[in-house]
């Protein structure tokens, strides 16, 4: 039995109309590129006679219990026998059997080939306007900026990848988001990504498509914004905890003067809030690299290595005992002060800064303290994995 050179996986629910044609036109792209190739039907719990249709044209059906687009994905990669994968929908909105250059680009090192709707054809009608002109270049420039990716078309549905570089990457989700979590991982992983461009016809089904644009717009962008605690804690928690200190220690001494403004108690409060907010942002976005690098869903890199060899618990105790005697000292002060008037009301002017310093010192010390001992349990779980 021949081994095949590439494996098409199709996933599909309900898709009795356009299958067909896909599967001929598939069959007739392995002719003519002379390789050997299988066809595989991951099949969604079709009750329109899919399975039959599919297994008459040639292809092989692979039933995926779970529902979801990316469940019936990765039951049918799994599947395959090939060391290259093309996926492709069975809509007959891609000419999956137009796979040359992808494969040209897998034989030369790619791991990952997108296929690139906007570098080459959008068919009239072949995509809702809502998602050619704001829905996939809104998302696909967030998955650039966010994921250091050249990728120009984030869900382009059809592309090929090497099954080595997909089994190395774990992809967990189920639904449409797996499109992004395949592009996000690979270039997480350091995978090598190519694009070529594609046409994209028009849907050749008479039903609605399985997408929906605001359910599945909304857990693609969910997705990516789980996947990048660097952006949506670490640099808005860092950027909030330096200006808030600098705003405290700017006031500390006394009211500030700036113009006309004069900027007091009430400033520091809010300067207080801002280095509190920011510093518990940053806290959080350890917490969430740690555990996604612990559970495979992010790769280990040197740097969070070195970082996490730092902050150790030992460390982290003892900077928070520091800063709960810190805290501590400036409140006893306070207290003396009004201990000094027979506790009458003391004068915000003298008193409040100090208050205000000591209490933040304390919350800090407890926000550090606590964040290095759930740091260290995930850093157990990494052990064990190991």
């Amino acid at each position: 039995m021949t081994v095949p050179e590439i494996s098409v996986v199709i996933p599909c629910l309900n898709e009795a109309e356009t299958l067909a044609q896909v599967i001929r036109k598939t069959q007739a792209g392995f002719t003519r590129l002379g390789i050997a190739g299988e066809i595989i039907v991951a099949d969604n719990g079709s009750s329109d006679g899919s399975q039959e249709i599919a297994v008459r044209e040639g292809a092989r059906v692979v039933p995926v219990p779970q529902r979801g687009y990316g469940a019936a994905l990765h039951g049918g990669v799994t599947a395959a026998t090939a060391e290259f994968v093309v996926m492709g929908d069975a809509d007959d909105s891609y000419d999956i059997g137009a796979i040359d250059e992808f494969l040209v680009r897998l034989r030369a090192g790619a791991d990952l080939v997108m296929g690139n709707r906007f570098a080459g054809r959008i068919m009239p009608g072949a995509m809702p306007w809502l998602h050619q002109w704001l829905g996939n270049p809104v998302l696909s420039w967030l998955g650039r900026t966010l994921f250091n990716s050249d990728v120009g078309d984030f869900h382009c549905g059809l592309r090929a990848f090497r099954k080595s570089a997909w089994e190395r990457i774990q992809l967990q989700t189920s639904g449409m988001e797996y499109a992004s979590e395949m592009v996000i991982k690979a270039a997480l992983f350091g995978l090598r990504i190519e694009e070529v461009p594609i046409t994209l016809y028009k849907d050749g089904r008479s039903r609605p498509p399985h997408l929906r644009t605001w359910r599945d717009g909304w857990r693609h962008l969910r997705f990516m914004l789980a996947y990048a605690p660097d952006w949506v804690f670490l640099l808005p928690g860092g950027l909030f905890s330096v200006l808030g200190a600098l705003g405290m220690l700017w006031l500390l001494p006394g009211a500030q003067q700036v113009g006309s403004v004069t900027l007091d108690i009430n400033t520091l409060v809010v300067a207080a809030i801002g280095l509190l907010s920011g510093v518990q942002l940053a806290l959080f976005g350890l917490m969430a690299k740690k555990y996604m690098v612990a559970t495979g869903l992010l790769p280990q890199t040197s740097r969070f290595a070195k970082l996490s060899s730092v902050l150790t618990l030992e460390y982290g105790l003892i900077v928070a005992l520091v800063l709960l005697v810190i805290g501590c000292v400036m409140i006893a002060r306070v207290f003396g002060m009004w201990q000094e008037v027979a506790f009458q009301n003391l004068d915000p002017s003298q008193s409040a800064r100090q208050t205000v310093f000591g209490a933040v010192t304390i919350i800090l010390a407890g926000q550090v303290g606590f964040t290095s001992l759930f740091l260290s349990i995930l850093g157990l779980n990494v052990r064990t994995r190991a």
